[in-house]
This record gives structure tokens, C-alpha cells and sequence, in this order.
């Protein structure tokens, strides 16, 4: 889990992400906002964070969202790959996202570290 430089926080729980991801809790500790980001729901990091945070495929949380939807709350903005994560998280104060370690760089910090699935530890490679 990573953010930019300028996050004043230097780690995060699994339940505070949980609920930042969820939409739950919107706001941090200093009063900006959390904008949390996700791939698309096929890329196969996205499958492995949503099984590790959640427990369960990202395909599951679409009742959920449906739900919140009437709510006012969206879920989280959807980028095109781990670089545009890293390009938005960079460069966006509050927001949020996920990358394997392996592709983590010095623009972000990691504020928390989610159990990596064997078949894509060969994805670092590349």
C-alpha cells in the first residue's frame, strides 16, 4: 500500500485501509481527504489486494457498491496500470493505492505491506 511523499502518516492499519477503501472513512487525521485507487478489476494485482484486504474477489464488492451508490459514495477511481498508480499517488496529496513491492519506487512511500500471492512474484521481473 502506498502514497506520496507528503502523507504525514508512515503507517497505516489493515482495518483504517479496509475502511478507506470501503469509503468508510473519507477524511484522514489532518482533515484532507482519502482518495483511494484501484486497477481494473480483472489485472491480477487487484484480485490479490482485494483477497487480502477483504477476503474475498473484487467482482463481490459490486453489491456493495451498488448499495452505496444511493448513498453518495463511488468507489475508487480505477487507473490503467501499477505506473499510473504510482504516477497519481505521486503526484495527488491524499491518495491511496497498491503496487507489487517489487515496483514500489522513491516517489511513494509504503504505509502498509499486504501478503504478495506466489504467481505474481514473477511479475517483478519484468
Amino acid at each position: 500500500m502506498v502514497t506520496g511523499l507528503d502523507t504525514p502518516f508512515k503507517t497505516l492499519s489493515h482495518k483504517t485501509l479496509e475502511n478507506i477503501f470501503l469509503r468508510k472513512t473519507l477524511l484522514n487525521e489532518d482533515g484532507s481527504s482519502w482518495i483511494p485507487l484501484n486497477l481494473n478489476p480483472e489485472h491480477p494485482v487487484r484480485q490479490a489486494f482485494s483477497e487480502a484486504l477483504f477476503h474475498r474477489r473484487a467482482e463481490a464488492l459490486e453489491p456493495y457498491w451498488n448499495e452505496q451508490y444511493f448513498h453518495g459514495l463511488t468507489p475508487p477511481y480505477v487507473v490503467a496500470s501499477e505506473e499510473a498508480m504510482l504516477r497519481f499517488v505521486s503526484g495527488t496529496r491524499g491518495a491511496i493505492g497498491y503496487v507489487l513491492p517489487c515496483h514500489s519506487d522513491a516517489r511513494v512511500q509504503v504505509v502498509f505491506k499486504l501478503p504478495v500471492r506466489d504467481d505474481l512474484k514473477g511479475q517483478c521481473g519484468k
